[in-house]
């Protein structure tokens, strides 16, 4: 350990996704925006060539983990390292890779504190990476633009974590604007900067915390990322990015019924998304609401990733006066999100939380988020 003052602080955000769920991974489209909720690392130099990972979520100390620069080059983590140290481990091993010569990696400190909820779908483990990577590249002097480090955070998941998540989560957390969400392909990983305009429509984002937790790396996200692989498959395509609405009846023709509803679900789901783009720009976000609704039926119904929490939340926050809701992430668990007009706030709050009291479920947790900027040197 080094008792070198830090170098700087580095925080990147957690991300709310509006909509597009389990596009990403099928080379669709998302809808994502950066939240106020944030992950900040405070590096210090060491004299070794030794890479030392600390936290502390949740007012609690976490484990810390030690690894060597060059063993770590040859493995994202050592055996047996506390499960959250595979993220900013995982991070380092993959900007290493993927770093030019000219980068001059070296011993830190890093310490880790987050605000950002963890298990509820809001992208905690994207802010780690992106913190770290964001750090790591200015430190180590790799000079990978931010998108490469959309790349390097998603090799880390993948690769390090093994979640087989797409780079939708990266992405916001690295190129978010305030009030604004990015669009983006995830096909070509073209982005556009698309103005959410809620601060002039007197709208907040109403995170609805269901505290059902839920891990992408379990059976769950692989099923249904599986499910998609075999529709793409069935219907002689790359990917279900290749589809559109109007293939579905060909599709419902030759798969069985679950996957065709997976299917239903992606190729319907980019339609939306391409659609809440267009109404943003045209009428402002107090038209997307029946887009949000179908979106979260379609999850529900079709993809199967919904709890009864969730439903519950969403039922709830409309009859409370929010314009549209869906539950937000990966699923089988976490948040869902409420698009509420600023005087419906204590109204909508007040219905979530008698529904959950009267359906027996533990109390969520809600507050809302801001549409934030990405990732960046604090000081």
């Amino acid at each position: 350990m080094t008792d070198a003052a830090p170098l700087g602080v580095w925080s990147a955000p957690g991300r709310v996704n509006l909509i597009g769920e389990h596009t990403d991974y099928n080379d669709g489209f998302v809808l994502p925006f950066a939240i106020d909720a944030r992950t900040a690392v405070a590096v210090a130099p060491r004299t070794d060539a030794v890479l030392r990972v600390s936290s502390s979520f949740d007012d609690s100390e976490a484990s810390v983990q030690i690894a060597d620069l060059d063993a770590l080059f040859a493995s994202p983590a050592p055996d047996s390292v506390p499960e959250w140290t595979t993220y900013p481990l995982g991070v380092a091993w993959a900007l290493l890779h993927a770093a030019p010569e000219t980068a001059r990696p070296h011993g830190l400190d890093l310490a880790i504190a987050s605000s950002v909820p963890v298990g509820a779908g809001l992208s905690s483990s994207a802010a780690i990476e992106c913190a770290v990577a964001v750090a790591l590249n200015e430190l180590w002097g790799a000079e990978l633009s931010a998108k490469d480090l959309t790349r390097v955070g998603r090799t880390a998941e993948n690769e390090a974590v093994g979640a087989p998540t797409g780079i939708m989560d990266q992405t916001a957390s690295m190129l978010g604007e305030a009030d604004a969400a990015v669009f983006l392909d995830c096909r070509t990983l073209a982005t556009e900067i698309v103005p959410l305009g809620l601060e002039p429509a007197d709208l907040e984002v109403l995170v609805i915390d269901t505290l059902v937790t839920h891990a992408h790396s379990t059976g769950g996200y692989r099923e249904r990322r599986a499910s998609c692989e075999q529709g793409a498959a069935a219907m002689d395509v790359a990917m279900l990015r290749d589809l559109a609405p109007g293939d579905l009846e060909r599709a419902a023709s030759v798969m069985d019924e679950v996957t065709f509803r997976r299917v239903r679900h992606v190729v319907t789901e980019n339609a939306r998304v391409l659609e809440t783009v267009r109404v943003l720009r045209e009428s402002g976000p107090r038209a997307i609401g029946e887009l949000l609704l179908a979106s979260h039926a379609s999850m529900r119904d079709d993809f199967e990733i919904s709890v009864p929490e969730l439903d519950t939340a969403v039922e709830a926050a409309m009859s409370g006066g929010a314009i549209g809701a869906r539950m937000t992430g990966g699923g089988f668990g976490g948040a869902a999100i409420a698009l509420v007009p600023r005087d419906r706030l204590d109204a909508v709050t007040d219905a979530v939380t008698a529904a959950f009291s009267a359906s027996g479920f533990r109390a969520p947790r809600i507050f809302t988020v801001q549409p934030s900027v990405g990732a960046h040197r604090d000081r």
